[in-house]
């Protein structure tokens, strides 16, 4: 069964709708054009106890005719170094890829998209993905194997952290420029952020429920996602918008 763009629309209006109510922590979202429910803006700032911590990375989803049948695609705009994410910026994670049946890519039917999804478990899914990369099928080669040094380093290998860290910087300086207040502390990460504009006086403090544990292990690579395409080699993080 197929959506049109009419159930698709009223789809994405009611998700817009249930997210305005109940905002996720660490994100910021609107439309980009207020006539074009298919294209969402979105800010994700870096979450607690990673190298993203401090940061605020701009990014757009953009739904097909047939959502919520088809998944949307996830782009950051903001320059990402990330196994996961492709130089043009485009994440790689299982929850966007279409439902098909393919042996080859190592996933599991239910770890990809299904009607069920929608935005919040994406965004969810994007937050998880920068807490917990996943270098066992990486959309970008060279930093997971920077990133694999700096596990296996125990963090003495700064190659990997530096890049990261200066494009948290860039990132605060263009939130600055924006009047965007990015959370500083886990508190502050876990309120759930109204849009820029608003003028909700209600700050709906719900502290997140222990995602950032001290003894998370970074070890973890069991997503299985498939994402490696044989002339990544050269990526270096995605390109200026």
């Amino acid at each position: 069964m197929a959506a049109g763009p009419n159930a698709a629309v009223k789809a994405l209006q009611l998700e817009m709708k249930n997210i305005s109510k109940d905002p996720i922590e660490g994100v910021l979202i609107e439309l980009q054009d207020e006539s074009n429910m298919f294209e969402w803006s979105v800010g994700v700032f870096g979450p607690p106890k990673t190298l993203y911590e401090g940061g605020y990375f701009k990014a757009k989803i953009s739904f097909p005719q047939d959502y919520p049948y088809s998944p949307p695609s996830f782009r950051f705009i903001t320059k990402m170094w990330h196994p996961n994410i492709y130089e043009s910026g485009d994440v790689c994670i299982s929850i966007l890829h279409p439902p098909v049946d393919d042996p080859q890519s190592g996933e599991l039917p239910q770890e990809r998209w299904n009607p069920t999804q929608n935005v919040r478990t994406i965004l969810l899914s994007v937050i998880s993905m920068l807490n917990e990369p996943n270098t066992f099928s990486p959309a970008n080669v060279d930093a997971s194997i920077m990133y694999r040094r700096y596990q296996t380093s125990k963090g003495k290998d700064k190659e990997y952290e530096n890049i990261i860290n200066k494009q948290v910087a860039k990132s605060r300086s263009d939130a600055e420029k924006e009047g965007v207040a990015i959370p500083l502390t886990v508190e502050e990460y876990c309120i759930k952020h109204r849009p820029v504009g608003s003028q909700s006086s209600d700050t709906n403090i719900d502290l997140c429920d222990d995602w950032y544990d001290e003894d998370y292990d970074d070890d973890d690579d069991d997503d299985d996602s498939e994402c490696f395409d044989e002339n990544d080699g050269d990526d270096s993080g995605n390109a200026d918008d």
